[in-house]
C-alpha cells in the first residue's frame, strides 16, 4: 500500500502532469485527424502521418510530413488550428480558464503545476498571471485576425479571407508554424503590413507571457523585472544580428534576397530572423539559402525563444547565462552579474544542465537520422534543429522521411516542446537528502 501512496504521489508531480497533459492532447488530435471527415478524400489519414501532423501542432512546430491545404478538410484544418492553440498556451492555461469560468477555485497543487507551466520563480500572483496570459493571447489574435481578414478580403472571398485570418494569426502567435498557402507565406515577401502584423505576433508569443504581463504594468510600476529585462535585451540583439546575417550573406543570391528591391531584402530579412528562432514562417524559400545561412540557421532555432512562451530551444536567458558565464571567467570575475543583479549559483547549473542534455539529444537524433534517412549532413542538422527548437523550418526533408525518421522526428518534437529538463523531473526518482559532503578534489582542466 505504501509502495502504491508513493508511486501515484510521484505520478501527481507538476512535471508529470504537464507531460501527460501534452500526451493527452496529441492522442486526441491524432484519432481526430485520422477520421475520414478530416481529410478530403474521404479516407483515414494514415496513425504515422496523423501522429507526426497532430504532435507538430501540438507541440507547436510545424513541421509536415503532408500539404494542409490539399489533404486536410475544413474540420482537419480546425483540429490543427486547435491543437496549435492548445499546445502555444498550455493545456493547464486552458484548464485554468474552465475553471475560472464555472468559478472553481484553484488548489495549492493547481498552482504549483501553473507555476511549472508557465516558467515562474514563484506562486505569487499565478493565477492573475494565468487571467493576463489569457486576455493577452485573445485580445492579440483577435486585432490580428482583423487586420489578416481586411488585407486578405483582397485577394480572395471574405469568408475565406476570415477563416485564413482566423487561423494565420494563432498559428503565428503561438509560432505553431503551419499555414494554408502551400509555400508559407512567400506571396507577401514585400508586402509591410503582413510583415508588421506578423512579426509583432511572432514576437509576442516568443517573449514569454511573463515578460508580456512587465510590459502591460510597465506604465504603472515604471519597472521592469530581471527576467523581462534579460529577455528583451537579448531577443533584440539576436534579431538584430540574424537579420544582418541573412541580409549580407543573401543579397546576391538570386534564388532568395537577390532578386528582391532593398525594402523587400530589408523585410524579408527581418521578418526571418523573427521568425527562425520560433516560428518557422517564411517569406522566402529556406531551401535555397547558401550553406552559411542555414548553419547559422541552425544557431539561432537551437537558441530558440524565451521561457514562459510559445517556443522551443535551450531558450534565450539560458544562453545570455552561458554568455555571461564566460565573459566572467575570461574577466577573472567570480559572479555572474546582469543589470546589477548577480545571478545565483543554482541558475547557471540549471543552464549548463540544460545545454548539455539538449546537445547531447541534438547528437542523438542526428547520429539516428544520418542511420535511416539517405540525405545531405547538413540538411539533417537543419531538420533536427528545427524539431529540437519546435520551429518548423525544413530544407525539403521532412516530406521525405522514412517510417523511422517521422517516428524519430516525432519525439525529438515532443522533447523540444516540454523541454528536456522537464521530462527529466518527471521521471526521476524521489530525491533523497545527503547528511554529508565529500571533500574537495583539485582537477586539472582547460
Amino acid at each position: 500500500m505504501k509502495r502504491r501512496v508513493g508511486f501515484t504521489k510521484k505520478l501527481a508531480t507538476p512535471p508529470f502532469i504537464l507531460v501527460a497533459g501534452i500526451l493527452l492532447i496529441i492522442g486526441i488530435g491524432t484519432v481526430l485527424l485520422m477520421l475520414p471527415v478530416s481529410n478530403q478524400n474521404g479516407h483515414p489519414l494514415r496513425f504515422m502521418d496523423a501522429l507526426f501532423t497532430a504532435t507538430s501542432a501540438a507541440c507547436v512546430t510545424g513541421l509536415i510530413v503532408v500539404d494542409v491545404e490539399t489533404t486536410f478538410t475544413l474540420f482537419g484544418e480546425t483540429v490543427i488550428m486547435i491543437l496549435m492553440q492548445l499546445g502555444g498556451l498550455g493545456f493547464m492555461t486552458i484548464a485554468t480558464l474552465i475553471a475560472l469560468l464555472f468559478g472553481r477555485k484553484l488548489s495549492l497543487k493547481d498552482r504549483l503545476i501553473l507555476k511549472e507551466a508557465i516558467n515562474s520563480d514563484t506562486m505569487e500572483g499565478v493565477v492573475r498571471i494565468i487571467r493576463k496570459v489569457l486576455i493577452f493571447s485573445f485580445t492579440i489574435e483577435g486585432i490580428a485576425a482583423i487586420i489578416f481578414t481586411a488585407r486578405w478580403s483582397v485577394d480572395m472571398p471574405f469568408l475565406k479571407a476570415l477563416y485564413y485570418g482566423i487561423f494565420h494569426s494563432v498559428s503565428l502567435f503561438n509560432n505553431g508554424g503551419f499555414d494554408l498557402f502551400g509555400n508559407s507565406f512567400q506571396y507577401y515577401t514585400g508586402d509591410w503590413l503582413f510583415n508588421t502584423i506578423a512579426s509583432i505576433l511572432v514576437i509576442s508569443g516568443g517573449l514569454g507571457f511573463v515578460v508580456l504581463n512587465d510590459l502591460f504594468e510597465f506604465p504603472k510600476k515604471r519597472r521592469l523585472s530581471l527576467h523581462s529585462k534579460m529577455v528583451l535585451s537579448v531577443s533584440g540583439v539576436l534579431i538584430a544580428i540574424g537579420a544582418i546575417v541573412l541580409f549580407v550573406f543573401e543579397f546576391t543570391n538570386t534564388k532568395t534576397l537577390g532578386s528582391l528591391d532593398l525594402s523587400h531584402k530589408l523585410y524579408a530579412s527581418f521578418f526571418q530572423s523573427v521568425s527562425t528562432r520560433s516560428s518557422g514562417t517564411s517569406t522566402i524559400d529556406i531551401t535555397e539559402l547558401r550553406s552559411a545561412t542555414q548553419f547559422f540557421f541552425i544557431l539561432l532555432m537551437f537558441i530558440g525563444a524565451s521561457p514562459g512562451s510559445t517556443g522551443g530551444g535551450i531558450k534565450t536567458t539560458t544562453f545570455l547565462i552561458m554568455i555571461g558565464a564566460l565573459y566572467a571567467m575570461v574577466r577573472g570575475r567570480k559572479d555572474i552579474v546582469f543589470f546589477r543583479h548577480r545571478v545565483p549559483q543554482g541558475l547557471l547549473m540549471r543552464a549548463m544542465t540544460i545545454i548539455i542534455i539538449t546537445l547531447g539529444i541534438f547528437m542523438v537524433i542526428n547520429m539516428l537520422l544520418l542511420t535511416t534517412e539517405d540525405a545531405p549532413f547538413l540538411t539533417i542538422l537543419f531538420e533536427t534543429a528545427s524539431a529540437v527548437g519546435t520551429v518548423g523550418l525544413s530544407v525539403g526533408l521532412t516530406p521525405e522521411l522514412t517510417e523511422w525518421g517521422k517516428l524519430i522526428i516525432t519525439v525529438t518534437m515532443f522533447i523540444g516542446r516540454i523541454g528536456p529538463l522537464t521530462i527529466a523531473y518527471a521521471i526521476r526518482p524521489k530525491q533523497t537528502k545527503n547528511l554529508y559532503r565529500h571533500p574537495e578534489g583539485r582537477i586539472i582542466i582547460g
